[in-house]
């Protein structure tokens, strides 16, 4: 069986973020990934439609944090996203729904790219930690970030 499903068209870009500042700052990336085919999961939020109304998006289930039903539910659509296209890897800014597609694309061989948020410079977030053992780029936005993710590249800041 082949990771990638050859017959799903050409290599996507799978952009995974939360709505708002997670999205925000994925969509800074835009003069980078407008090249590439690509496709987003976030959560079906007015200001997601509105912000990616010409992109393909695939809807996430929402609220994440705490929430087992929602993280299973997420898992799932992973593993669905990840069997039926063909994805060059994996790019995100967490926060909750990154978990199960950065996991389930790692074990399939997909490259992931985790880039912390600008707004946690002295702490991780959950998200990254529970995503670091299954990352193939760790970016940072600030040199400080580096005394929590020593790998990380920095980046600078998207926003």
């Amino acid at each position: 069986m082949d990771r990638n499903n050859e017959d799903a068209g050409p290599a996507t870009l799978l952009l995974v973020g939360s709505s708002g500042g997670h999205l925000a700052q994925l969509l800074a990336l835009r003069p980078w990934f407008e090249r590439w085919p690509r496709c987003w999961v976030t959560f079906d939020t007015p200001e997601a439609v509105s912000l990616l109304a010409d992109e393909q998006v695939v809807a996430a289930h929402h609220p994440t944090t705490r929430n087992l039903p929602n993280l299973l539910r997420n898992t799932r659509l992973a593993w669905r996203v990840l069997r039926r296209r063909r994805i060059a890897a994996v790019v995100t800014t967490g926060a909750g729904v990154a978990v199960p597609f950065v996991v389930l694309a790692r074990l399939r061989r997909i490259p992931t790219v985790y880039i912390e948020v600008y707004d946690r410079i002295d702490t991780p977030t959950l998200t990254a930690r529970l995503c670091r053992p299954f990352l193939s780029v760790m970016l940072v936005q600030w040199d400080e970030q580096r005394r929590q993710y020593p790998e990380a590249t920095v980046v600078g800041t998207l926003l």
